[in-house]
This record gives structure tokens, sequence and C-alpha cells, in this order.
């Protein structure tokens, strides 16, 4: 018998501010994240906004000497860690211990120190580099050092997956309590990457919006208007247990993690396929893994990037998928207000439909003022709703092809 997982913690840091109440509230309220970029000059860049993390403040959950050995990547896992921890009510025994893991990813991992030290390699010479630049710059250190404060002896992993990496880093987390490696997993993605080399990548890619005039309105996913996503930076983490571990300990349950898929599209390095083939395996495959039928299905916590063709083939991918109860499926993209926080945003989405279920609310896509003709679905345009919801799934795909999907049922 498969071993069942449940949600007992969540931890967030995003635009929308630092912590999960702070997040879900202004997200119910419509609030955008996205604004005009302050950590470097724009003046010679396309884009010049992004969804910045504005409130956090490293010391209040790291110690002042540490944080110096650490890029803002693993700052904000740490801090999302901490907090998940907390509403889970989890205290790390000897016993536990070597039953407790973790698996955590990142997309870009340490860009900024990345840039920074190279600047002082070539200005000053290999000596002046910190001997801290390689962990403060490799993404298996949020992993590592979250490891380390809350003592998780057990597996630990740090998925690489580009923008799908917190759901497939969640997914895998739930596999390894399936298949009995550890009973508690600290699961999630961060990233902190709004640098100049990552803005001018994706500027030459063409694929960020250029509406800087209109910051708050630049994300608009599925609105026949966008002009390609916005970028952003956070984390989200969340508890996961074997379900009888939980209870005997009196945890508090959130939602039970009932499904997990993933696929490729094995089509372009960063284009997705058409008519969404790829996005709808990983549905399936989510779908398949719970035991589910698309027609128990409420909501989906879409990718929904605001970038023409992810929107489009989404679309496509759901209505493949579901059919005729396509029409009826309440759907929202967080990405609306939060921008792309890159191999953060899973997690943070992931964290946002269990928010839904717990709730009974549906936060809105913003910025939805003119639907694109084949965008033709419920996107709870700009209100959020109150709904029943039993079972909802959260998308991620990422350039490379890569797709997840995860599966969250009312516990």
């Amino acid at each position: 018998m498969k071993r069942r997982v449940v949600v007992t913690g969540i931890g967030m840091v995003t635009p929308l501010g630092t912590g999960v109440e702070k997040s879900w509230q202004r997200l119910l309220a419509g609030e955008s994240g996205i604004s005009p970029i302050t950590s470097f000059d724009t003046e010679k860049f396309a884009t010049k906004i992004a969804g910045q993390v504005t409130d956090f403040e490293a010391t209040d959950f790291i110690e002042a000497k540490e944080i110096k050995k650490m890029d803002t990547f693993i700052h904000f896992a740490l801090a999302a860690a901490d907090m998940a921890m907390s509403m889970a009510k989890l205290e790390v025994t000897p016993s536990l211990s070597p039953r407790l893991g973790v698996s955590v990813g990142a997309g870009l991992g340490g860009l900024p120190c990345l840039e920074q030290y190279h600047k002082v390699l070539l200005e000053k010479g290999p000596r002046r580099v910190s001997p801290f630049f390689i962990p403060m710059m490799i993404a298996n250190l949020a992993p590592g050092n979250i490891a380390i404060r809350h003592q998780a002896k057990g597996p630990n992993i740090s998925v690489v997956t580009a923008c799908a990496t917190g759901t497939h880093s969640i997914g895998e987390g739930m596999k390894i309590i399936q298949r009995n490696d550890s009973d508690v997993m600290i699961c999630g993605g961060t990233e902190a990457a709004i640098t100049p080399l990552c803005v001018a990548g994706f500027n030459a890619m063409k694929a960020l919006s250029t509406r800087n005039h209109e910051p708050t309105k630049a994300s608009r996913p599925f609105d026949k208007d966008r002009d390609g996503f916005v970028p952003a930076e956070g984390a989200g983490i969340l508890i996961l247990e074997e379900l009888e571990f939980a209870l005997k300990r009196g945890a508090p349950i959130l939602a039970e993690l009932t499904g997990y898929g993933s696929s490729c599209d094995a089509f372009h390095i960063a284009s997705p396929a058409p008519e969404g083939v790829g996005a709808a395996t990983s549905m399936e495959a989510a779908l398949g893994d719970a035991g589910l039928q698309p027609e128990e299905i409420n909501y989906i916590n879409a990718h929904g990037t605001s970038t023409y063709f992810n929107d489009l083939y989404e679309t496509q991918a759901i209505k493949k998928v579901f059919g005729h109860q396509a029409k009826k499926l309440l759907i929202s993209s967080s990405k609306s207000m939060t921008g792309h926080m890159l191999g953060g945003t899973g997690a943070v989405e992931a964290a946002f439909t269990i928010l839904t279920i717990i709730n009974s609310k549906v936060a809105p896509t913003i910025n939805l003022d003119n639907p694109s003709p084949e965008c033709d679905l419920n996107y709870v345009p700009n209100q959020a709703v109150e709904a029943n919801i039993k079972n909802a799934i959260s998308n991620s795909f990422g350039f490379g092809g890569t797709n997840a999907t995860l599966t969250f049922s009312a516990y």
C-alpha cells in the first residue's frame, strides 16, 4: 500500500511579502508585486521591471556573521524553511534526524555572487576572491544549509529544472517518503537572480515584458496584450510528512499531496511543444498517480507566464486533459502578481494552491482585461472568488521542455 503524504507546514518569501499570511492576503486582493528594478542601473536594458522582495531582512533569520557566507537565494530558502518548520510544529529529535530529508532546488543559484566575484577577479586578481564564493553560488547549498540548521540527516537533493524546479523538488520529496527513505521532507525552490546578466540574457531571448511604464500591469497571463514574463525572486518551502507519522505527533495537516507527474516535450530548448502535448502528459501522469478523474479537479494554479506560446499551449493542454470539464474549471495565474520566480515559482504556487483549498478562495489572474481569443477558459479575471475546492493541481513548465504537475487534495 502506497504511503500517503501530507503537508504540515508552509513558508514563503515573495514579491508580495515575507511570510505566508502577507503574501496570501495580497494575492487574494489582486495586488501586484512588480516594480522598477532597484538593484542595478537599467538604463541600457529593454526590461527595467521585476518582482523584487522588498521587505526581507536576512538578520531576522540568520546570524550576521553567517549572512556573508551565503548568496541571497540561500537566505530566502533558510527563511522559508524556518517558517514552514514553525508552522508544522516539527521538533527534530535524534531519532527523527536520519529520517528527515531536504529536497530544495534553484534554477540559477548564486548568479549575483558569480557576477560580483567575476568582477573582483578581473579588477583585483584571484587572491581577492572569497573562500566562500563556491558554497555561496552552487544550488545544492540551499538544501545543504537547511539540513545543517535543522539536522536533517536523511536524503538531500537539489533539483535543477529551470522554471519547474520547485515543483519537481516537492514531487521528488513525496516519492522519497513513499519509498520509505524518509518520514519527513523539507521541500521547495528558491531564486534570487534579478541581476544584469540574467535580465540581459532573457532580453536577448525576447522572453521578458518591456511594459516598463506600467510595472503592475506588465504580467498579464492569457491577455491578448501580453508581451513576455516579468522576472522575479522568492522562495517557497513545504513540510511533507508520511500521514501516520504526522497523525502520531499531532501535526497540523493542511492538505494531502496526492499526485505527482512529470514529462519532457523533447521539442525545443526554450519553446513549449505545440498544443501543449508535454504539459498534458504531465497533468495526466499526476492525475493517474493521485487516482483522480479529470472531473474531480476543481482548480488549477496555472504556470501562466504571460508569454504568448506558454499561455496558448497550457490552455490547449488543459482542454486536452479535461475535455468538456475544462470550461468548468477555475484557473488562475499567481504570476500575474508575483512575476516569475524561476526556480522558486513552482514551490510558491504549490503553497498558494494549498491555501486555496484551505480557505475556499481562489485568487484572481489580474490584468486580464482583453482575453486572448484562443485563451477562452475561466482564469478568474481580476477578482478573487469563493469556491469549495476539494482537489487542485499546480503546473510548472521549464526551458528544456521539462514539465511537472502536483495534485493536492483536501484532507
